[in-house]
């Protein structure tokens, strides 16, 4: 970490449409909102579009290893940028042809030319692993560049194509999630959603990624809670809890002779101990 001895901005800056955005150092430099950028990276310079503009005071520290933006996107920026995208998608159209030729069991998802033209970067799905050795001959022979294959997996694929999750807003891969955490059937239990494959996975056929959104604050909130099976005393008498209501704090308690009723669990008076 280091102290930045003058006021500056923190820029977030996304290289593709749907894609994650990174954070820059704004060097002084004044940009707004959707301009477009060059932004210094690991892999020499690049070209994205603003999507966030943070002012930091004076003294504020940041990571020393962030990388800086460059300058805003000029005429011959966008020019070259423009020729890459012809490639990128040329190059796509070449690459699926070959695969086919060489009948390798792949799909290809995306290509992308790096902005200072050093690599070609063909992006794609594979049940298993993939001897393209000679793929990327082909690739090298007809651009003559560096050619680097990189799998994804179909939560990647996911993102790289976006969509509209089943809650009807964008998927969180492509709006907010930085990474890919772990996702368990567990998960849906806890939070007693149907254990139906349609309602719990995303677009990619996974387990959703929201179901680890609350499962931490379900888990805390079973704890001052009778668990299913238990039996209670309450003032209407005694039952046996049969569901639980995890998000209102109430219990469905059964007292026997077809009554069963939802209380709060803050009028249970006891829980009887688990029989052994």
């Amino acid at each position: 970490m280091i102290d930045n001895q003058e006021s500056r901005s923190l820029v977030g800056v996304r290289f593709r449409a749907k894609g994650k955005v990174y954070t820059f150092d704004g060097g002084g430099v004044p940009v707004e909102k959707n301009d477009t950028v060059i932004v210094d990276t690991e892999n020499g310079e690049a070209i994205g579009t603003v999507v966030t503009v943070t002012k930091v005071a004076v003294g504020t520290r940041t990571h020393d290893n962030m990388k800086f933006l460059l300058r805003k996107a000029g005429e011959a920026d966008l020019t070259r940028a423009a020729e890459n995208s012809s490639i990128e998608k040329e190059a796509f159209q070449f690459c699926r042809k070959r695969i086919a030729h060489r009948n390798l069991a792949m799909k290809l998802v995306e290509v992308s030319y790096l902005f200072n033209r050093s690599k070609l970067v063909f992006y794609f799905a594979a049940e298993s692993r993939v001897d393209f050795r000679g793929l990327v001959k082909d690739l090298v022979a007809a651009y003559r560049t560096r050619i680097e294959l990189r799998q994804i997996w179909v939560r990647s694929e996911a993102r790289f194509f976006g969509g509209i999750g089943m809650c009807g807003r964008e998927l969180c891969c492509v709006g907010f999630l930085e990474s890919f955490g772990t996702v368990s059937i567990k998960m849906a239990k806890e939070q007693n959603m149907l254990l139906n494959p349609e309602k719990i996975s995303g677009l990619c056929g996974r387990l959703m990624c929201c179901l680890a959104f609350e499962y931490d604050s379900y888990r805390e909130s079973r704890k001052n809670m009778p668990r299913c099976g238990r039996t209670v005393v309450l003032s209407q008498g005694r039952g046996k809890v049969v569901r639980q209501n995890v998000l209102e704090e109430k219990i469905f308690v059964d007292f026997g002779e077809g009554r069963e009723a939802e209380v709060s669990v803050k009028d249970v008076i006891s829980v009887e101990p688990a029989r052994s």
